[in-house]
């Protein structure tokens, strides 16, 4: 692992301004710099990077962070790749951490395994353009299917030999070990005799997501039929096939920036669209789709449009994988290709406009797939029917938004003639069933700490709306995590300052009168608000403010002050990203220029006060409301004490909508 001290020195030399320039264009605005947005097609630049605070900001998608951050958003590079490659940029050596001598061992193993793949893939596309048999046989298959030498290049394809040992001797020579060519997978070792895996074979290089070779896939050129026609690196440290996807490297941005992914079967068909101008696409490479591999499109994008040949067994069996796209919260499209086509063919026997246009107009839901596909089989039989409308629901209980879900059961009622209530009455039927077989696993597994099998029902039913009380609390849940976002802005940007605030006391004279009277005091704001959080005993709603403020808190209590570049160079992305936005949000308010327009403004520091006030106070209404809303619901008669602290609750709604200036 990288040292503490190395990632210090590399937060501490990168400069954000150098890092994003070398992707963006960047211009002067202020004291700051703006570009067009890396991840969206704009006309009008709403990228920001502030030389100052060390962050950027993209106001088109809400992406926001550091110069680390930006690597792996827009490089779709790991935490520590992103680092390295920062080392490597200014020149900073890097340390890494003790490890015990198990953990470097297979570290070590790995970067050997990494090695070697990465030599092969050098030395088959490097045979293949410059030996005559590469040239002969290799070359001009790949011509014959049409790719030019930039395609070529791009994807580094490449040869074996159709020899026993003819890279097992090369590796050797340059002195890579036979251990890690049978542990990639690329040397097969029988007794003494060993032999080239890919002999014979066109390759292509399957890449990790920062562009690491994994391993290879290999098609044969005979008609061997007794030989399989594809050919994988078998599974091992590197080589994982249900976790990789084919072509994601050479896609990522476009994907990134089309904000849609295209999913083809097979390695030919990624690379004839890239031929044709469509990047934006991967290859599950012949296997079921896994949620591994629709997880690693999740990075990029929410959009995923499956594209199916003419073949309707070869769409059977694959349908299945669209559950596991809904069930990752993903929106799924399909388009099918003309009876006798697929993917490849296709692109290749129409021009790019044309194909552009196809997958256009041919993208289709996949209820309104389904429903095609499925009824053709019915003929109109009420039993078919019934179960073609069960397998349409089946696939809305995968998808985990509860406003999808209802669109889709409106949408699936309107198209096969069904009643809305008879839908959502087999939804919850469905969810019921799978998560009581959720609870049955999880008691075979005995594990304590997860709540009964009830809990998972009523959760599920609350987010469909198949149960009364959950609209209410999500708005109330809405309405505190606004304002708890509010409270970590103040502390963020004020966190430090002394103001002055002011009491208000309420006495009562000696005819039993209550007098107010008002107290004013100097306070730091981070005293003040956790003061009052804390006499409220108060916890975030929300698991990624309450994280910032805990540890707001803890800076507090060991050295009374708020340091905010912790928040900036966290190690949670996503705090990075709440944090990051707060502050461009603050510097693009500045640019305003109100005071240039001749509008008078007060200054936030003259505000502060009251915007502290209000923010707590409101909190406090929403929690009393909540627990007013808690006897209420009872529905039953109260005791006297029970109606004394109903009062008392109600009495303090009225106070706290006077300081609010609210209307109860």
């Amino acid at each position: 692992m990288i040292s503490r001290s190395t990632i210090d020195r590399v937060f501490e030399s990168a400069r954000v301004e150098e890092v994003i320039g070398e992707f963006v264009q960047l211009k002067k605005a202020g004291s700051n710099f703006k570009g067009l947005s890396p991840f969206t097609d704009e006309k009008s630049p709403s990228f920001m990077v502030s030389p100052v605070k060390q962050i950027w900001k993209d106001f088109s998608t809400g992406k926001g962070g550091n110069s680390v951050s930006f690597l792996m958003e827009h490089e779709h590079y790991s935490y520590p790749e992103a680092l390295r490659w920062l080392a490597k940029k200014y020149n900073i050596e890097i340390e890494e951490t003790e490890q015990s001598s198990e953990e470097k061992a297979q570290m070590n193993e790995r970067e050997s395994m990494f090695l070697v793949s990465n030599f092969a893939k050098d030395y088959f596309h490097d045979l293949m353009l410059n030996s005559n048999k590469g040239k002969a046989i290799g070359l001009s298959y790949f011509k014959e299917r049409g790719f030019t030498d930039e395609t070529i290049k791009k994807f580094e394809l490449g040869y074996c030999i159709d020899e026993w040992d003819n890279f097992t001797k090369a590796a050797l020579a340059k002195g890579y070990d036979l251990k890690y060519l049978a542990s990639t997978g690329l040397t097969i070792v029988k007794e003494n005799k060993q032999f080239d895996r890919f002999k014979g074979r066109v390759l292509f290089p399957i890449h990790s997501m920062s562009g690491r070779i994994l391993g290879f896939g290999g098609r044969i050129l005979t008609a061997d039929k007794k030989a399989a026609k594809y050919l994988n690196s078998p599974e091992s440290d590197i080589y994982h096939k249900s976790k990789i996807l084919y072509g994601i490297y050479q896609a990522k941005k476009e994907i990134a920036k089309q904000d849609n992914c295209f999913l083809v079967e097979g390695y030919t068909d990624v690379i004839s669209f890239n031929q044709s101008g469509i990047e934006n696409v991967v290859a599950s490479s012949g296997t079921a789709l896994t949620s591994d591999q629709i997880r690693l499109v999740n990075r990029l994008t929410k959009n995923i449009t499956v594209l199916f040949d003419g073949d309707a067994a070869g769409i059977r069996a694959s349908i299945r994988g669209i559950d596991l796209i809904l069930e990752q919260g993903m929106n799924v499209k399909v388009v099918q290709f003309p009876e006798g086509e697929d993917p490849d063919s296709f692109a290749k026997s129409n021009s790019d406009a044309e194909l552009k246009t196809y997958l256009e107009n041919a993208a289709q839901d996949f209820i309104n797939f389904k429903v095609s596909l499925l009824l053709k089989d019915s003929n109109n039989d009420p039993i078919k029917k019934a179960a073609v409308i069960r397998d349409i629901v089946t696939s809305i209980s995968k998808i985990p938004d509860g406003i999808q879900r209802e669109v889709y059961v409106q949408e699936c009622s309107r198209i096969m003639d069904i009643s809305e209530r008879v839908l959502f009455s087999e939804l919850a039927q469905i969810v019921k069933k799978g998560v009581q077989e959720k609870s049955k696993i999880l008691k075979r597994q005995q594990d304590p700490n997860q709540p009964p099998p009830e809990y998972f029902i009523e959760q599920e039913q609350a987010q469909m709306g198949l149960v009364k009380g959950g609209e209410v609390s999500t708005q109330k849940i809405d309405q505190l995590s606004i304002l708890e976002k509010e409270i970590i802005r103040i502390l963020l940007l004020f966190g430090n300052e002394e103001v002055e605030f002011i009491e208000e006391i309420t006495n009562v004279d000696e005819d039993g009168k209550e007098m107010l009277s008002k107290r004013k005091y100097q306070n730091l704001v981070s005293a003040e608000i956790y003061l009052h959080l804390q006499e409220d005993e108060t916890e975030f709603t929300n698991p990624l403010f309450q994280e910032i403020y805990s540890e707001m808190i803890h800076q507090l209590n060991q050295s009374e002050k708020l340091v905010v570049d912790k928040f900036v160079n966290h190690k949670n992305a996503e705090i990075i990203n709440i944090v990051t936005s707060i502050l461009m949000d603050e510097e693009k308010h500045k640019l305003s220029n109100w005071e240039g327009k001749s509008i008078e403004v007060k200054t936030a520091i003259e505000v502060l006060p009251k915007a502290v006030s209000d923010v707590v106070f409101n909190i406090r209404r929403i929690l009393i409301d909540k627990l007013v809303n808690e006897f209420l619901v009872k529905g039953k008669e109260y005791s006297h004490e029970e109606k004394e602290e109903i009062m008392s609750y109600n009495s303090l709604r009225i106070r706290l909508a006077e300081k609010l200036k609210r209307v109860v």
